[in-house]
């Protein structure tokens, strides 16, 4: 059985590096030797990998969630919401390969270079097949924080409201990326509180180990 504080705990880290993700990522023109020297530092690096992280710990908390409510009514909803959180990271991280690796080295190139000519690539590397998925994953992850507030809603076990903020930030993924910096650290601390409402909850369910 998969074990609730472990699901707990990767909820409060995802949740986390949601906040930490806009906070350290650097903002500036992305078309100027500006945004080649952000594409090329350490710090967008390391923010794109803590989000490729949250994301990646996502499901690891909805399937303790499943687990909690498995023997009730509600466990083929929470089985849905399991799926389509895998499907939408599925779709969502190889747009965050993109961003992570492949606007690094075109910064790293482009510095090199000491020209802002191929900074213009980061457009190609954001469009075309790549941001379709990317686009149909977040929208699968909110399917997903929709149903999970649904489910936590009905679970009699959870507090009803505390699914609310989860749906709220997830589904304002796609929203966010046309906000500022300060909007946008805002918008992970929703993903942070929502995350944390759901660990709280799933911490203080007791689900009975089953003895082999």
């Amino acid at each position: 059985m998969f074990h609730k504080h472990f699901s707990a705990l990767s909820l409060v880290i995802s949740g986390t590096l949601f906040v930490l993700y806009p906070a350290i990522r650097p903002f500036s023109d992305e078309s100027s030797m500006e945004g080649a020297a952000a594409f090329a530092s350490t710090e967008w690096l390391v923010a794109h990998i803590f989000a490729i992280i949250g994301f990646t710990l996502l499901p690891l908390g909805l399937l303790g969630l499943h687990n909690s409510l498995k023997e009730s009514a509600l466990k083929s909803l929470t089985y849905s919401a399991v799926v389509f959180c895998l499907l939408g990271i599925g779709l969502t991280l190889p747009f965050y390969g993109g961003e992570t690796y492949g606007l690094h080295a075109i910064g790293l190139e482009a510095i090199t270079r000491q020209t802002d000519a191929i900074v213009s690539l980061a457009n190609v590397v954001r469009s075309g097949p790549g941001l379709i998925m990317f686009i149909i994953g977040l929208l699968f992850l909110a399917a997903a924080s929709i149903i999970v507030a649904i489910t936590v809603w009905r679970s009699g076990t959870y507090q009803k409201w505390s699914g609310i903020p989860f749906a709220l930030g997830i589904s304002l993924y796609i929203p966010q990326f046309f906000a500022g910096q300060p909007l946008r650290v805002a918008h992970g601390f929703l993903v942070f509180l929502g995350c944390v409402l759901i660990a709280v909850g799933l911490w203080r369910q007791n689900i009975p180990e089953k003895k082999e």
